[in-house]
């Protein structure tokens, strides 16, 4: 019985391997501070159904703890031992994916890529989600050693759209959404919408996730927002349309 696990084991690693497309972390990230790439503006490439897709995203980890992965800014500033990445969730079915390290663990400030691969049957738009697990150094008792203490993070605003080779529709793109103008006073529109993408509901929600402004579409391409009388901050526009939902960050001066 060992033996057939082992070889059953030893076939899906040689069979991960054989898919998967070796990556390696894009020198050109090595100076920024942190960051995924490509961004959510960007977002991941168009797959067509029943053809092997191929995709690398590159990653700089932080080297300390700051207000996007820690908006109660309790941790803000507290030193980064590693950083995992345990999952990309909401990928379409037939997909996966690989680390250039094979347990997907970095230390604080240190470059790493994840290949994204596989071949589905079936079209859609699939929202795609980043899980890690941050290990943060916190001290808690000053004059003693840091305590480390892991805490889950998701990047979220990512997809990835399979349709039928050929019939990208004119006008569907979500890369055409922006928030204008960003940063913005107060007063700003969502530009790029078209009738084609047939939008239902836009909302705006502040960087706890918490709704402030919303509006019902019902499928036309005229949205704007007067948040005057919000605090000043980051912003998330999150637009949901026939093709999914695609969220926009902006910030309020």
């Amino acid at each position: 019985m060992k033996k057939i696990l082992l070889s059953v084991f030893l076939f899906g690693l040689s069979y991960v391997n054989i898919n998967a497309q070796s990556c390696t972390p894009g020198a050109n990230f090595v100076d920024s501070t942190y960051g995924v790439w490509p961004d959510t503006t960007q977002n991941l490439p168009w797959a067509t159904v029943n053809v092997a897709y191929s995709t690398d995203i590159n990653f700089k980890v932080p080297a300390t703890v700051t207000i996007d992965l820690d908006p109660s800014g309790q941790f803000v500033g507290s030193p980064i031992q590693s950083f995992t990445v345990t999952g990309l969730s909401g990928l379409p079915v037939g997909y996966n994916y690989a680390c250039n390290i094979s347990s997907c663990t970095y230390s604080g400030g240190a470059n790493g890529c994840a290949n994204v691969y596989g071949t589905t049957a079936t079209t859609g738009t699939y929202p795609v989600t980043i899980d890690v697990d941050a290990t943060v150094l916190v001290t808690i008792i000053p004059g003693l050693p840091p305590t480390p203490v892991t805490q889950s993070v998701s990047f979220g605003g990512y997809k990835i759209i399979v349709g039928n080779a050929g019939l990208i529709a004119p006008g569907y793109l979500p890369s055409t959404l922006t928030v204008v103008p960003n940063p913005t006073a107060g007063k700003m529109n969502i530009s790029g919408l078209t009738e084609a993408m047939s939008s239902a509901l836009v909302s705006i929600t502040n960087i706890e996730g918490k709704v402030v402004a919303s509006q019902q579409m019902n499928g036309t391409t005229n949205c704007a927002f007067d948040l005057t009388n919000m605090d000043s901050g980051i912003y998330f526009a999150s637009i949901q349309y026939s093709g999914g939902v695609e969220n926009i960050k902006f910030i309020l001066d």
